[in-house]
């Protein structure tokens, strides 16, 4: 969230952050009318303050003074109902030239494409394709032929964009997650954590879901507590309203959890499968950082979750977001896109954001530089090391055999209890024609 100071005195930079972005501009010609009304308020106010505090003084001295002090009463009652009445339209101002505020998104890197969504830019690639003898499969297909995957069963408990594991490939969920986990706390220095998988309506303000995205969630009736749709929400609130001491910076945490998002504007993509669901698991990886070194930070970040994706032995590619793809609070993203080689395309497994001191300003959250007077407010990032649904997709599709099973990669094999190939139970569905 930008300060209102910031706002006032870079609207220029602001309609132009707008424009970037594919956004209304006008929001901040709306925006400068109403701050205009509220600080006209706020002076007529401060006026008619002074003007009731001038007013009883000389009240004063004329009642000591024995003299007539009734059409000073007088005014005074008018004055005292002026304000009165401003008290409302004051508050209500207020509350309009905030509702803006919190609606205005962070600015953009220099370095991000100027573009709409699909402008990306490609900064790198790894591994090559594997080229098949055979048609491969998409990995629903895959996992519902072994019968390690049921999409029906879990819509008639819960509905569309849910699924059911078995066996293996249940186990083999697992296994990924610990692998995740293993290699950021192990290798890359992350401090592991158990979140809350609800949070407050504050904790998704701070991060910037609400008031924005609001149907994008899964709200508990009556309880003011949401579904989390990533670990970044209880992960980055853990440090809200606290400063933390420059010494300690940067703070890394990593965290497991489900996630649950409405997918409320994604009628009709990725209906299949794993891609796009309502519940998932992911791996999440929090930085709190120094603004100084907050670019530095989103490499690194950026490189863990390279990391799992090489260990695993999947192709992917890096790209950087354009502005009319970054997330509101973003200020650059990077995607890492994995291959899958079922649906002949590379989809996003894990975007990697540095948000500046925009989450942080919402948030609360500062550090304390040494010798320094006052705290200011640190950068926050995060990325997702990585959605684990995704990474199992992409598993079946590059790893599948002709005869429907599924080998199993070498990282993930110690936790699979050193199976290295994963099929399903005698008698599973038959496989589907490869053509």
């Amino acid at each position: 969230m930008h300060d209102l100071k910031f706002v006032r005195e870079n609207i220029g930079l602001l309609k132009e952050t707008l424009a970037k972005r594919r956004m209304d501009p006008s929001l901040l010609d709306r925006y400068q009318e109403l701050d205009a009304r509220r600080r006209a308020l706020l002076s007529e106010s401060e006026g008619l303050q002074a003007r009731r505090n001038g007013a009883n003084a000389e009240m004063a001295r004329l009642k000591k003074a024995g003299e007539d002090a009734g059409s000073l009463l007088e005014e005074l009652k008018g004055v005292s109902q002026r304000l009165k009445e401003q008290g409302p339209l004051i508050a209500e101002a207020e509350e309009a030239v905030q509702e803006i505020l919190r609606s205005i998104p962070n600015l953009v890197s220099p370095d991000a494409p100027d573009g709409p969504e699909g402008d990306f830019r490609i900064e790198k690639s790894w591994g090559a394709p594997r080229e098949f003898a055979f048609r491969p499969l998409n990995h629903w297909e895959i996992g519902e032929a072994n019968g390690l995957l049921d999409l029906p069963r879990a819509a008639k408990v819960a509905g569309a964009r849910f699924a059911v594991l078995f066996g293996k490939l249940a186990r083999l969920n697992r296994a990924i997650i610990s692998l995740m986990l293993d290699l950021h706390t192990g290798r890359h220095g992350y401090r592991e954590c158990w979140p809350p998988a609800v949070a407050n309506a504050k904790s998704l303000f701070g991060t910037g879901q609400l008031p924005k995205f609001e149907e994008d969630l899964f709200s508990l009736e009556g309880t003011g507590w949401y579904l989390i749709p990533t670990a970044e929400v209880p992960v980055t609130n853990l440090y809200r309203d606290e400063t933390i001491p420059e010494s300690e910076l940067p703070v890394s945490l990593c965290a497991y959890t489900p996630c649950f998002r409405a997918e409320a504007g994604a009628a009709g993509k990725d209906t299949r499968g794993l891609i796009r669901m309502h519940q998932f698991d992911k791996v999440e990886l929090v930085r709190f950082a120094h603004p100084s070194s907050s670019a530095e930070e989103l490499e690194l970040l950026v490189s863990h979750a390279e990391a799992v994706l090489e260990a695993i032995g999947l192709p992917y590619r890096r790209v950087t977001l354009p502005t009319g793809d970054l997330g509101f609070s973003s200020f650059k993203t990077y995607d890492l896109e994995v291959w899958l080689p079922g649906a002949g395309t590379y989809r996003e497994i894990s975007s990697c954001s540095c948000f500046t001191d925009f989450q942080a300003r919402r948030a609360g959250i500062r550090y304390k530089p040494k010798g320094a007077a006052k705290a200011a407010y640190l950068h926050t990032l995060n990325g997702s090391g990585l959605a684990v649904g995704r990474t199992l997709a992409a598993i079946l599709e590059n790893f599948q055999n002709e005869d429907g099973s599924v080998g199993v990669p070498e990282a993930l094999r110690p936790y699979m209890g050193g199976d290295s190939v994963i099929e399903g139970p005698p008698g599973g569905a038959a496989a589907p024609e490869r053509g």
